[in-house]
């Protein structure tokens, strides 16, 4: 069954020699600073050469098959996005959890512009290959993973949402005071903070925390610690503390554990300031998390759709 497009939206963003440009007015004056600080400026002629390029093609491409909008990525929290959009995001794995998030079951597909730098866990294409897949993607034939988001909601009815992780603590490197509810069990708790993983931000700060742990198991010869990776479209998250700190007011036992649907799970802010809410490391859109606010972390309603 053909699907109708709306339109072709293509997410940008600006490379380290554009927010260079940014800072410094010129790229000579970048350079001048890079260079002066004893670091190679020509890799980031290289990288924005590379990632122009393959922005060019990709825009060269979706031109021939309807009409193309083209945002940066700062835009993305306010867009409108049609029903029917195909929205392609050029740019790291980064990139296309900020996007996802604010669609509502749109086709995503990710492009890697510089494969010779990228990994790129989710993206899963080339510019190039865009000429075969558009048309699958137009006449519905395409195949797409579903992922599940987390989502942080406050009393007050403020929601966010989170394609790899949420981080529930402090903004600053002091410790976050908080007091955390988990299915019918809590602790008042000092740490540097909580994090909230999905299947898909296993590979991403959960696995940093994870690999810690695993270290200091092994130095102190107590096997390693191994889990089943949560799939992408799992009804599941994962939750582990960092650095909880036991004391006389507070406890280290509930550090680590799995938030499925229905689960009842809340954090309740003792910070008199510099309290923070943040998801997918996007520190500028957070929620305030100040004494007395109340956050309960589910699992979110809305689905990812990523083409593979």
């Amino acid at each position: 069954m053909e699907r109708e497009m709306n339109k072709i939206v293509i997410v940008k963003r600006k490379t380290r020699l554009q927010e260079l440009v940014c800072q410094y007015n010129t790229v000579e004056q970048a350079k001048f600073y890079i260079e002066h600080m004893g670091v190679d400026f020509s890799d980031y002629i290289v990288e924005d050469r590379n990632y122009q390029a393959a922005l060019k093609q990709v825009m060269d491409i979706a031109e021939r098959f309807g009409r193309v909008q083209v945002i940066e990525r700062e835009f993305v929290p306010n867009m409108l996005f049609g029903g029917r959009d195909i929205v392609i995001a050029v740019g790291q794995d980064g990139l296309v959890a900020n996007v996802m998030k604010y669609l509502d079951g749109q086709p995503l597909v990710g492009v890697n512009p510089d494969t010779n730098r990228w990994d790129g866990v989710l993206l899963a294409y080339e510019a190039g290959q865009l000429s075969g897949l558009l048309p699958r993607i137009i006449a519905g034939k395409y195949h797409a993973k579903e992922i599940t988001m987390a989502q942080a909601l406050t009393r007050d009815g403020q929601i966010m949402l989170a394609v790899n992780d949420l981080f529930i603590g402090c903004q600053t490197h002091t410790s976050a005071r908080y007091e955390v509810t988990w299915n019918g069990k809590n602790e008042n708790q000092s740490s540097s903070g909580i994090i909230i993983s999905t299947g898909l931000g296993a590979t991403g700060w959960y696995k940093s925390v994870m690999a810690q742990a695993n270290r200091m198991a092994a130095i102190f010869h107590c096997g390693q610690i191994w889990e089943e990776p949560l799939p992408w479209e799992a009804d599941s998250l994962t939750f582990v503390v960092r650095e909880a700190y036991p004391s006389r007011a507070t406890q280290a036992d509930l550090i680590y554990g799995k938030i499925d649907r229905g689960d009842d799970f809340r954090v309740v802010s003792k910070m008199p300031a510099r309290g923070v809410v943040f998801s997918d490391g996007i520190e500028e859109d957070a929620i305030t998390f100040n004494s007395g606010t109340e956050i309960t972390v589910q699992i979110a309603d809305k689905k990812g759709c990523l083409v593979i």
